[in-house]
C-alpha cells in the first residue's frame, strides 16, 4: 500500500479485560532511487513527500551538488514499492556509475552500503556562522513541532526533522518512520524551495547519530538540536564542521555540546509558526 497511515484491527489486553478495535499504524513501503535508469539504493520509508526524499537523499549522499543538477524526477508506484526515477546531466551520470552501489536499507538506515571506514566517517562541510539564536528560541522551536507532526500523532510511531528560523517559525516539517529519510526528506524540501539553512536551526525527534550531523551539515544548518542523546563521534564531527548542537532538549531546557557561543540566554519574541 502506498499511503502514509493504516488502520489496522487488533485486540488489546489491558487491565485484565480483553478488547478489540482499530490502530493507525506508518506504512514502511521499498523505496527505489534510481538514476539515469540503473538503481542506486533501495531504502525502507514512509509513502510522503517523496520528491522531497529523492532530491535531499540526492544532495546529502553527494550524488549531486545542487537540485538543478536532477534535469527530472518521477515517483513511479509500482504493486510492491515505489521507484523515485530521476534523470542527471550525462556527467553527473558518468560520476555516479562509479560509486553505484545496489543495496536494501532497513528502515533509518543512514550509511546503508558504504564500503568504506573512510566513507562512513568523512569530514563533514564546515557550515557558515549563520544566525545566533537565543536560549528562549531553542524551546520555542522544539516545543512547536509536536502539533505539526500529523502522522506521528496518529501513530506514535514515526520521526520528524524540521526546519525553524525566527522570521518564519516551523518552514518545513518531514516524517518517516525512518529517522535518516525524514531529514533527507526536509533536505530536499529546504533545497526545492531556495531556503537559506543558515538563517535557521534544524530539530530533530530522534537521537543525533555523526550521520544526522553530517547531513545537517550538507544543509548548511549552523544549529541542530535533538530531543535525545548525541554519540562521542556526532559531537566530534559538530564540533569540526562548526555546528552548534543541541541535545536533550525539553520544555524546561536543554543541553549544549559544541560552538555554544550562537546561544544567548536572552529572551526571545514570541515566534507564530506555520509550516510547509
Amino acid at each position: 500500500m502506498h499511503v502514509p497511515v493504516q488502520a489496522i484491527d487488533r485486540e488489546i489486553w489491558r487491565d485484565g479485560v480483553a478488547s478489540e478495535g482499530a490502530r493507525l499504524i506508518p506504512e514502511e513501503t521499498p523505496l527505489a532511487l534510481t538514476y539515469n535508469g540503473g538503481t542506486y539504493a533501495v531504502m525502507m520509508g514512509t509513502p510522503q513527500n517523496l520528491e522531497d526524499f529523492a532530491v535531499g537523499f540526492s544532495l546529502d549522499e553527494g550524488i549531486v551538488r545542487s537540485v538543478d543538477d536532477v534535469k527530472s524526477l518521477d515517483v513511479v508506484r509500482l504493486d510492491d514499492g515505489i521507484e523515485l526515477r530521476m534523470w542527471l546531466a550525462p556527467d553527473e551520470a558518468a560520476r555516479i556509475n562509479e560509486r553505484r552501489r545496489h543495496i536494501a536499507g532497513p528502515t533509518g538506515c543512514g550509511i546503508c552500503g558504504i564500503d568504506s571506514i573512510a566513507a562512513a566517517v568523512k569530514p563533514a562541510a564546515v557550515v557558515p556562522h549563520g544566525q545566533t539564536f537565543t536560549a528562549q528560541q531553542v524551546m520555542t522551536a522544539m516545543q512547536a513541532i509536536a502539533p505539526l507532526q500529523s502522522i506521528n500523532m496518529q501513530t506514535r510511531a514515526v520521526h520528524a526533522a524540521a526546519f525553524w528560523s525566527p522570521s518564519n517559525g516551523v518552514a518545513a516539517l518531514r516524517e518517516d518512520v525512518g529517522r535518516h529519510n525524514a531529514l533527507d526528506k526536509l533536505a530536499g524540501a529546504l533545497a526545492r524551495s531556495r531556503t537559506d539553512a543558515s538563517a535557521g536551526m534544524v530539530l530533530l525527534t530522534s537521537r543525533v547519530s555523526v550521520e544526522m550531523v553530517q547531513k545537517t551539515a550538507a544543509i548548511g544548518a549552523p544549529v541542530l538540536v535533538a530531543v535525545s542523546a548525541p554519540t562521542a563521534l556526532a559531537i566530534r564531527t559538530a564540533a569540526a564542521a562548526g555546528i552548534t548542537l543541541i541535545a536533550i532538549a525539553r520544555s524546561d531546557g536543554f543541553e549544549m555540546f559544541t560552538h555554544q557561543g550562537r546561544i544567548s540566554a536572552h529572551h526571545a519574541p514570541e515566534i507564530i509558526d506555520v509550516v510547509a
